[in-house]
């Protein structure tokens, strides 16, 4: 008994030993990934601004601020100038009512309300179905465009609920999704006070 008591002692203090060094890697690799996945992010977002706003010379990503929708929720809006004056705007936006679940665009619309273009950031939709968001709506083809769409003329919505546009083939639920995230990009503009006549606003910042 006597010789098995410190046996048993050793055992317990490397398995002990293990787990805190085990828990110290993790720690490390978690933290490491985590600043990763940020930085990714960042990049991401900062490359679909390019995609979707015209030329522009100040710091989107400093200037940008939140706007709090009519429902509650609230979205991010970078404003886009050139040489001091306002060219444009950028809103991250979604919908939760993918077919799958949600859908995030960021969206470019200029100062007369137009859209200049979107980019898809994320969503979990159907491949080959809802997936086909990305370039659907940018085609020339039929009735599918949005791009170049006045949106202060009113929401997007699908050929099946009375709009202009057409739904994905097999996707009419993604679809309408995509066009709520582009309409709620809008209201998030026009939430800012901002005259889509005149492309002033009478905002210049919001909640962090």
């Amino acid at each position: 008994m006597n010789k098995l008591a410190p046996s048993f002692l050793n055992i317990f203090l490397s398995l002990g030993l293990t787990c805190i060094a085990a828990g110290s890697i993790l720690a490390v690799v978690n933290n490491v990934t985590s600043e990763l996945i940020i930085v990714s992010q960042k990049t991401k977002i900062e490359n679909a601004l390019k995609v979707v706003l015209p030329d522009f010379d100040n710091h989107l990503v400093d200037d940008a601020f939140w706007v709090k929708l009519a429902e509650g929720d609230s979205l991010k809006v970078y404003p886009a100038k050139k040489n001091g004056e306002t060219v444009g705007f950028a809103v991250e936006s979604n919908s939760k009512n993918g077919f799958s679940g949600e859908i995030k665009v960021i969206v470019g619309l200029d100062t007369q309300g137009k859209l200049i273009n979107y980019k898809v950031l994320a969503h979990i939709e159907t491949p080959g179905l809802g997936s086909k968001m990305e370039e659907w709506f940018r085609s020339d083809k039929n009735q599918r465009s949005v791009i170049g769409k006045d949106l202060s003329r009113g929401d997007l919505r699908v050929t099946k609920d009375k709009g202009d546009i057409d739904a994905i083939t097999g996707a009419t639920i993604s679809s309408r999704a995509f066009l709520e995230a582009i309409n709620r990009a809008y209201a998030a503009v026009v939430e800012n006070d901002w005259d889509a006549s005149s492309g002033a606003t009478n905002k210049e910042g919001g909640e962090e």
